[in-house]
């Protein structure tokens, strides 16, 4: 007997290219740049890296595909985005490593700048960003079902702060535990982890408009009550 046949949707191979493309920018573009904002209001002077204004970008996606198509179709994206930032890193790693060319000499101290991370921080890159991920979907799938699909804001905001919290203890710990001082790197990583749940909170009109144009056009308002929430899986 053949299996029933799956079920297209009209934004859904959109939404996850869109999805890649934040995740490829926000981890090769955002790291090249540490930003200071001085005299923030209750903050005073706050330093991050760049990517912190577009990464929280791909939770907000994560949790726009979980809300609307499920976990498992989220789970796809995120093997994507994951499958992405592995291809991306070892290209950056043998472009950096290629000799360059007698008249290249002066430009290849910026490429190693801003292209040439060591493997410690791609892999907690990667890493962080895949444990995240699945937390922030799981969250977020098993809180509809508790909520039985009211009060969105909750899932959306709740499900970042478990994701991001994972995501930036996993990053800072893996890629700078042992070569920062531990007050330094605990204020960092909080910091990033505030800025990012502040994005989140922030950005909840949009995302509720988001959802609402995409459960209507889709024909959809998924609910994870019979999922395999194991991340180690592509079916739907």
């Amino acid at each position: 007997m053949s299996e029933p046949a799956e079920r297209s949707y009209r934004y859904y191979d959109l939404i996850m290219a869109a999805y890649v493309c934040i995740l490829l920018c926000a981890n090769l573009i955002g790291p090249a740049k540490v930003a200071t904002l001085h005299h923030v209001p209750i903050f005073g002077d706050v330093t991050f890296v760049a990517g912190v204004l577009f990464f929280p970008l791909s939770y907000i996606f994560g949790d726009i595909l979980t809300e609307v198509y499920g976990y498992a179709r989220d789970r796809r994206c995120v093997w994507a985005g994951f499958g992405a930032l592995a291809f991306a890193a070892l290209m950056a790693s043998v472009i950096v490593a290629l000799p360059a060319a007698s008249w290249w000499q002066d430009q290849q101290k910026a490429v190693e700048m801003i292209f040439g991370n060591t493997w410690r921080i791609v892999a907690a890159s990667i890493i962080a960003f895949w444990c995240g991920s699945f937390v922030n979907s799981f969250v977020l799938a098993k809180m509809k079902i508790m909520t039985r699909g009211r009060w969105l804001w909750t899932r959306t905001i709740g499900s970042t702060i478990c994701g991001e919290f994972v995501d930036s203890g996993l990053f800072y710990s893996i890629a700078f535990y042992g070569l920062w001082d531990s007050s330094k790197l605990l204020g960092v990583m909080m910091t990033q982890y505030v800025l990012k749940t502040l994005w989140e909170v922030l950005i909840t009109p949009v995302t509720y408009k988001v959802v609402a144009f995409l459960k209507r056009a889709e024909r959809e308002d998924y609910y994870d009550t019979a999922t395999n929430f194991t991340p180690f899986s592509l079916k739907t």
